[in-house]
């Protein structure tokens, strides 16, 4: 991937017309929903109710994240927490894209030069093998007292070798591995989570599930240990409020990560966030992976993400 399109969009009080909000439908080709041909005329359908709740996810963030920044002045700042006060950060991963093995290992070792305490890894598109080798690489150097180990697969596992490889995965005490299999084999990920060594977490699992209904089966079914929550394409902000009031009264743990959105739209999953005051890392370093991107209130200091609140909106 070379370019990610993204979609801006601005609400205002016509009594106040000076005033704007800003927010981010920030559809992920591939991956979202409501990936279609026709997305940009049913956006501006949207656009037309800005206030009402939206089907497509994508414009359920953007305009939760817009009428949020009106309501507040305009500002940028959504919320009113410590950490859009710039008293607290936010802990995030250092996350390693894939690669070949040398180009994995030296950024491997730039995250951890950087002073990270968790590093995420995605998994499933070199040789297992050699993947298995990075991993030993940290784990000689590092124990886990001192940098937890996340693992990625974006459901690269099949039926067939899910299991050995989550055995594998389990002599390097890794803290979690997400989405080991494709989505919708339910009573599979139900064996895997039983089974592995490793704590599993649904990722792209919860995308497109918008009923409370669906949710609590999903949950009751698969009984992960984690689910991440990307507002973008599970619903906006509400519904990632819902997953986790479901998840929490089931003791699944829960963690919230970008997907590939501009700054603007990292702002506002960083500020609804913050509302949960997070101990546990956060994947919210993708911001840094383009070239051209909107001005941020956001900056890093090794894995703590702060919120300048003197920033001014878009």
């Amino acid at each position: 991937m070379n370019d990610k399109e993204t979609f801006i969009v601005h609400v205002w009080d016509d009594a106040k017309p000076e005033l704007k909000g800003v927010g981010e439908c920030a559809l992920f080709r591939g991956l979202s929903a409501e990936d279609t041909p026709d997305f940009e005329r049913l956006l501006s359908l949207c656009c037309e109710n800005p206030a009402e709740e939206h089907p497509m996810s994508s414009a359920r963030f953007g305009f939760e994240s817009a009428m949020a920044d009106l309501r507040n002045g305009g500002t940028g700042v959504h919320v009113d927490t410590p950490f859009t006060r710039g008293e607290t950060s936010i802990p995030i991963n250092g996350l390693i894209w894939m690669g070949d093995r040398d180009t994995m290992k030296r950024r491997i070792r730039e995250k951890l030069e950087l002073g990270f305490r968790c590093i995420k890894l995605k998994i499933g598109g070199i040789d297992f093998a050699d993947e298995l080798d990075l991993l030993k690489f940290i784990r000689r150097e590092y124990s886990r007292d001192v940098i937890e180990l996340r693992v990625d697969a974006n459901g690269a596992f099949s039926a067939a070798d899910a299991a050995y490889k989550l055995d594998c995965l389990g002599k390097l005490e890794l803290h979690s591995i997400e989405q080991p299999v494709k989505p919708g084999q339910w009573e599979l990920l139900a064996r895997l989570c039983e089974t592995s060594p490793v704590p599993v977490a649904l990722d792209e699992e919860l995308i497109g599930i918008t009923a409370d209904a669906e949710k609590e089966r999903l949950l009751n079914a698969v009984k992960p240990a984690y689910i991440i929550l990307k507002p973008s394409l599970c619903g906006g902000f509400a519904q990632a409020d819902r997953w986790i009031t479901l998840a929490q009264a089931r003791g699944i743990g829960w963690w919230a990560t970008s997907a590939l959105e501009s700054n603007i739209g990292l702002s506002a999953i960083a500020q609804w966030v913050s509302t949960y005051n997070p101990v546990m890392p956060q994947g919210l370093g993708t911001g840094a992976l383009f070239t051209e991107n909107y001005p941020s209130p956001l900056s890093l200091s090794g894995d703590n993400m702060s919120f300048n609140p003197e920033f001014k909106n878009v």
